[in-house]
């Protein structure tokens, strides 16, 4: 073959970074932090990698370039446009203008200045030089174009987000319009991505099929500017927090962090002296049953990077606790978050907390009860009034359809909110599913409040029973 072209999908931030190959060469697109999935593929394919590059300063994930750069001795090539802007990398790198090019074999990569969803951002495209030098196959788009969408231009703030749209505006219409329809897209993102607005599925496109499927790209330019502000979704909490870490660059994890086995006298401990978070990775269903008083319920999964960079605080020790001990992939999920201070795990996890012998004797649990929808329906109906349902789901599901009465406090914004709900009243939890109930009735429990209950099943199940009455 005379190039390859591999793409690496992260679920859960649904990020996607490539590694482009020709003639024993190779270029790296937005690795993510933890770089050995891209060492081994370069040692399995016998590739030696030449540059690392990078489309913008990620604000969603810890950035893997300059860690990988030092790894390799390959070539940092960052944006250029960068200089004067809020965060600015701070890293020794080759600045790329509009229009510089990387030669790798047979291929050609030739930056693209693409600003809007950041001031700094590049595109980059692909030219295959022994089919047509002057006519590009591809471009790797990072947050500016998505399937069915484009990058959100608010992660600056409010004085530039206005100043970005229109510079999101201008890189569709002006900076690409001279780009064919046949030209393949290979996004930053996929579909679940807070990075952009309801981002199609697909893990690539063709630039003729976006023009003719996505409203934006037939909008005058104020219009523009109107719906892709009005339609950005909420913005995660931790997104500064990575913008300033991968402006410095994010430090190597080479060797992963939070390795360390403890007793359960040790995580009484640290939540104790501490105040160590107490991570626990378990089902909804399992955490509920019973779990260490305090502790955060994040399910072990794919959202586990983006809800606990969200609700976790960076400077706080994290314990890991599930049914078993270690968990290697959840501990690289907190990593590529910037979650790095992670002081182990609960060794036996939870059969250990729970066993009748010393030393785990005498250590408290806490329960969180599940309600079917019955159940629900019952208390509601015994007690009106004096009851409150708390739907933590994005806005757009709140307003698809939601139980009458209900009260929205997006999962994001609970802990801000919290000082907002009555620490005495009865309140149960309800997502789509189940799995952010679990957080936020977690989130409740930890911060004083005694009377907590979760829909289980969340919404499908409601949806389900009433249909069934």
């Amino acid at each position: 073959m005379p190039f390859t072209l591999h793409q690496i999908e992260i679920p859960g931030l649904a990020q996607y970074s490539y590694v482009i190959a020709s003639e024993g060469r190779a270029v790296v697109i937005d690795p993510i932090r933890d770089f050995d999935r891209y060492t081994q593929y370069l040692a399995e394919h016998s590739l030696t990698l030449t540059h690392i590059l990078e489309t913008h300063i990620h604000a969603d994930f810890a950035s893997g370039a300059p860690a990988l750069a030092v790894a390799t001795g390959a070539e940092l090539a960052l944006s250029a446009y960068d200089e004067g802007e809020l965060y600015q990398y701070a890293m020794p790198h080759r600045p790329l203008r509009n229009g510089d090019r990387i030669p790798l074999g047979q291929l050609t990569i030739e930056a693209l200045h693409t600003p809007g969803h950041t001031p700094e951002h590049l595109s980059y495209l692909l030219y295959d030089n022994d089919h047509n030098p002057d006519h590009p196959i591809a471009i790797f788009s990072g947050d500016f174009l998505f399937p069915g969408s484009l990058g959100r231009p608010d992660l600056l703030g409010e004085d530039a987000k206005v100043g970005l749209a229109h510079q999101l505006y201008r890189s569709l219409h002006n900076r690409i319009s001279h780009l064919p329809d046949h030209l393949r897209i290979y996004p930053g993102h996929g579909a679940g991505s807070f990075c952009g607005s309801s981002i199609g599925a697909q893990s690539q496109s063709t630039l003729g099929q976006e023009r003719a499927t996505t409203l934006l790209y037939r909008l005058d330019e104020d219009e523009f500017v109107r719906q892709v502000l009005d339609s950005v979704p909420a913005m995660p909490a931790y997104y500064p927090r990575m913008k300033q870490l991968n402006s410095a660059g994010a430090p190597s994890v080479a060797t992963l962090p939070g390795n360390a086995a403890l007793t359960p006298g040790q995580v009484h401990d640290l939540a104790q002296t501490h105040r160590a978070v107490l991570l626990d990775l378990r089902s909804p269903e399992d955490f509920a049953a019973a779990h260490i008083p305090g502790a955060i319920s994040i399910g072990a999964g794919p959202s586990l990077s983006l809800w606990a960079g969200w609700l976790l605080d960076a400077t706080i020790p994290i314990v890991l606790v599930n049914n078993s001990g270690d968990d290697e992939s959840s501990r690289r999920a907190l990593v590529r978050v910037g979650l790095d201070n992670i002081a182990g795990f609960l060794a036996g996890g939870m059969h250990a907390w729970t066993a009748p012998n010393p030393p785990a004797a005498n250590l408290p649990t806490a329960r969180i009860t599940l309600l079917n929808p019955e159940q629900v329906q019952s208390r509601l109906d015994f007690a009106p009034g004096q009851v409150i349902l708390l739907d933590v789901r994005n806005p757009s599901e709140w307003n698809a359809g939601h139980i009458p009465g209900a009260r929205h406090i997006m999962l994001g914004d609970l802990p801000h909110k919290l000082d907002t709900l009555p620490t005495q009243q009865p309140i149960i939890t309800v997502c789509q599913a189940g799995h952010r109930a679990s957080i936020a009735a977690s989130l409740l429990a930890r911060a004083g409040f005694q009377n907590v209950a979760t829909l289980e099943g969340g919404m499908n199940a409601w949806t389900l029973q009433q249909t069934a009455n």
